[in-house]
């Protein structure tokens, strides 16, 4: 089975503009990507970021037995506006997806290479696991064998219950959600407003540009995302604060 991605635009209108990104962005692919000598082909600089995410989202998606349709356009979404894929990066997340599709290895094992890649790097945990449950609860509910694949990757990334069950609120399953600034938090409505800013403390440390610039093995891809959650938990928190009078 081979899953495409649209672009966008279609037709020759769509191919001179990717070309056009391609010829002007010589530089930028030069830093994110490696390529062997003598070879036309290109690497990511970070080749186990993206394998082991893309892998991971295949089988994730794909769990039930077919991709659906809001679950490509989560994953499309992930990759264009979340990561900021262009061109040729863009296509090769998309190679490495549809080879996921296929192949025979495991979420599991998928999830044990990355583990390995990233030991250390709570962060980039962090983001995956949202980014999965983003996806597997597109349909508003995740199935036995999605939760099955969810529970592996906590428990190998070791990430705390309160994070998972921050995501599983954000993502609305456990019934109706709070406002989204609430649940980019990871809070009910209900929340103290000492555990508001407690949970502000630890999601702006661990998403600060600082600390994100610390990962190594990260990759530009990681760090625009993870500059793009830090705003998030920004704008939130300020909501919050300004709806409850916080100072």
């Amino acid at each position: 089975m081979i899953f495409f991605f649209p672009f966008g635009g279609g037709g020759f209108g769509g191919f001179f503009f990717i070309l056009f990104l391609l010829l002007l962005s010589v530089r930028v692919f030069t830093n994110l990507f490696r390529g062997s000598a003598g070879s036309s082909a290109y690497t990511p600089g970070n080749r186990a970021f993206f394998d082991g995410t893309f892998s991971m989202l295949a089988k994730l998606a794909t769990a039930d037995g077919n991709l659906s349709d809001a679950a490509r356009e989560r994953i499309n979404r992930f990759m264009v506006y979340d990561l900021r894929l262009d061109g040729t990066s863009y296509e090769y997340a998309r190679s490495v997806f549809n080879a996921a599709l296929s192949g025979g290895d495991t979420f599991q094992t998928h999830a044990d290479r990355f583990y390995a890649a990233f030991a250390g790097n709570a962060g980039i945990f962090q983001l995956v696991m949202d980014m999965f449950y983003s996806v597997a609860a597109v349909d508003g509910r995740i199935s036995k064998r999605e939760e099955e694949m969810l529970s592996y990757a906590a428990r190998r990334f070791s990430i705390p219950d309160q994070v998972i069950e921050a995501l599983r609120r954000k993502y609305g399953l456990y019934g109706k959600t709070t406002s989204s600034a609430y649940a980019v938090l990871g809070l009910d409505e209900n929340a103290t407003e000492a555990e508001i800013k407690k949970a502000y403390r630890r999601l702006i440390l661990e998403y600060h540009p600082d600390t994100v610039a610390q990962k190594k093995g990260a990759g530009d891809e990681f760090k625009q995302y993870a500059t793009k959650k830090f705003v998030e938990i920004q704008q939130a928190y300020e909501e919050i604060c300004r709806l409850r009078g916080i100072k």
